[in-house]
């Protein structure tokens, strides 16, 4: 039985919020899987029962990522392609195939003794890409056995009251199809803030903490507890004055909503008369509207990846055109900036035989796959240049490292706009052309690449990653990527002083842009427009009317001055507290 008095356990906050309430165990199932001999007869049935299972559990998994589509959007169903290609793993199906042979024994006795070498194998490698693939294979193996032994899937929308589900892990494939009008919450024995179970958590807006160490053992079903996702912490038996001062913060937190959604209509104007754009980041047309509801200016970021994943087959050019000419007219005359296919990375095509890449991060993506494949990077540009006819489009290339790069895409953009004219179809003639600075030989020829375009975004999320050499999502080096690192505000102030010298904008995009306690030091820097995910743009813009200019250049001054980016960033989080307190006001002290 668990002590009745209130304990405290600290983790990983990843998902904010604050929740209390009983506590629904979720326990690891334990399948006994002995290694159970067939007839040789039998063999060829075993292997087709394999290849059954691994029709029912892609089809599964194709469901549950169509439903995170239509509920969250094609950036969250993206996180199932990977568990799609575990299922297409050449290696996979032909090892369980030999075992089968070789062994002679049942398909699910075969099958979990590779997928249990294979996914120990993958945890123990010091590569984050591939602990991520043993996660997936994980998720995917527990259904594949299910589907072989005739068990019933893990569900969590089937229960009856409210409840906060702890678990020593809980698959991104079960947080997607939980039912949020029961499970108020979740914690875990394990995880981090990068993981695909996290992410799902931020998506649905669900208060989660992870990390817990052992916090599964040390409940039982109906043990009430609370869950803080802005500290990272799980009350066990929360006393009266404890449920008291949650009460006052989640009272504080309502209170600052309302604030800003006083500030929605406000424009972005600094106490000393700068304007500032701020702009939205989205990745499909059903985002129109909370780009309207939460008050941008535009899109400064419409990723288009959305129209080419969760599907067999590649988007037309009238698909495509359909699309942006959609969000385009539904937003005019407000810009909406569209960046070329970002494919490659994180982001997979289960449908086209790429090759594999040890590091696919530093290989055949972005524009490098675009100039490459012409016919798929044609189909894009026309439909974006006759989506441009509705006068508020602009058009960016990612992952740029290069003039002959822009010179070279930009040739591909006349030369369909040639076929255009020819075929009597209009577009924007003067449509404005920029480039996405993420890489760091682009920050550092910004006054080349600046005579080329129309203006620069800065992806820092990337643009961290390549300067610092740190993999963000590997947990044991995540504490080296460093925003307020020196050499990164370097290269954003050479990029924004290039820019301006040109006559040309400087944007950012990326997580930075969305983080209130940057604002200053992004403004000091001379960056002109903040582009972010809908939700977080009323609390920029409560920041930017409440700053000065002139304290965020000061800022700035000192953070080109500064060796520390622990110091830069306590200095910026300082001057964004001191004008915005409120804001920033999640703490306790527990």
């Amino acid at each position: 039985m668990t002590d009745p008095g209130e304990r405290v356990l600290k983790g990983i906050p990843v998902s904010a919020g604050v929740c209390h309430g009983k506590v629904f165990v979720l326990r690891k199932l334990e399948l006994s899987i002995p290694e159970t001999p067939v007839p040789e007869s039998d063999v060829s049935h075993q292997i087709h029962r394999f290849e059954q299972a691994l029709v029912a559990t892609r089809q599964e998994i194709l469901d549950v990522q169509k439903q995170v589509n239509t509920a969250l959007g094609a950036k969250d169903a993206s996180i199932f392609e990977a568990h799609l290609l575990v299922l297409e793993d050449p290696t996979l199906i032909e090892s369980v195939t030999n075992l089968i042979q070789q062994k002679r024994i049942v398909a699910e006795s075969a099958f979990h003794q590779f997928a249990e070498r294979y996914t120990a194998t993958l945890a123990a490698i010091d590569d984050d890409y591939l602990r991520e693939r043993a996660a997936d294979m994980r998720d995917v193996t527990s259904r594949v056995l299910n589907n072989l032994m005739g068990h019933p899937q893990q569900e969590l929308r089937n229960l009856t009251e409210q409840c906060i589900v702890i678990a020593e892990d809980i698959p991104p494939s079960l947080v997607a199809t939980l039912d949020k009008t029961k499970v108020i919450g979740f914690a875990t024995n394990v995880g981090s803030k990068t993981s695909h179970t996290a992410i799902m958590a931020r998506s649905l807006q669900i208060p989660a903490v992870v990390g817990l160490h052992d916090a599964s053992g040390k409940v039982e079903n109906g043990t009430h507890v609370l869950v803080d996702g802005y500290n990272g912490v799980m009350i066990i038996n929360p006393t009266d004055q404890t449920l008291f001062e949650y009460g006052q913060l989640i009272r504080r937190h309502v209170t600052m909503e309302e604030k800003l959604k006083d500030i929605q209509a406000l424009p972005a104007v600094t106490l000393d008369g700068t304007k500032v754009g701020l702009a939205a980041n989205i990745e499909q047309t059903s985002d129109v509207d909370a780009v309207k509801y939460y008050g941008a200016d535009g899109v400064g970021l419409f990723r288009t990846e959305y129209l080419f994943i969760n599907r067999d087959t590649l988007p037309t050019e009238e698909e495509q055109y359909v699309a942006y000419r959609k969000v385009a007219a539904e937003l005019k005359p407000a810009p909406v900036i569209i960046r070329t296919l970002d494919l490659g990375g994180d982001k997979f095509l289960s449908h086209l035989a790429l090759p594999q890449e040890v590091n696919p991060f530093l290989g055949w993506r972005a524009i490098r796959f675009c100039l490459e494949e012409k016919d798929i990077f044609r189909a894009q540009l026309r439909a974006i240049l006759r989506a441009s006819a509705e006068g508020n489009i602009k058009m960016m290339y990612p992952m740029i490292t290069c003039v002959d790069e822009v010179l070279k895409a930009n040739q591909f953009v006349e030369e369909f706009k040639a076929e255009l004219r020819a075929e009597g179809k209009p577009f924007d003639e003067k449509l404005e052309i920029g480039i996405m600075v993420e890489i760091p030989s682009a920050a550092l020829a910004a006054s080349v690449l600046a005579k080329h375009v129309k203006f620069f975004s800065i992806g820092t999320n990337d643009l961290i990653q390549y300067s610092l050499a740190v993999d963000r999502l590997n947990e044991k080096i995540a504490h080296l990527y460093e925003p307020t690192h020196p050499a990164i505000l370097k290269l954003i102030k050479m990029t924004a002083d290039a820019a301006k010298k040109q006559g040309i904008w400087c944007g950012v995009c990326g997580e930075m842009a969305g983080d209130p306690m940057l604002t200053p030091l992004l403004l000091g820097l001379g960056v002109d427009e903040l582009s972010a995910a809908p939700p977080l743009l009323p609390w920029v813009k409560l920041l930017i009317r409440r700053l000065k200019m002139s304290d965020a250049k000061e800022l700035a001054e000192f953070a080109l001055n500064c060796d520390s980016g622990r110091e830069i960033l306590e200095r910026s989080r300082a001057l964004a507290q001191s004008v915005a307190p409120g804001l920033f006001d999640h703490s306790l002290k527990v």
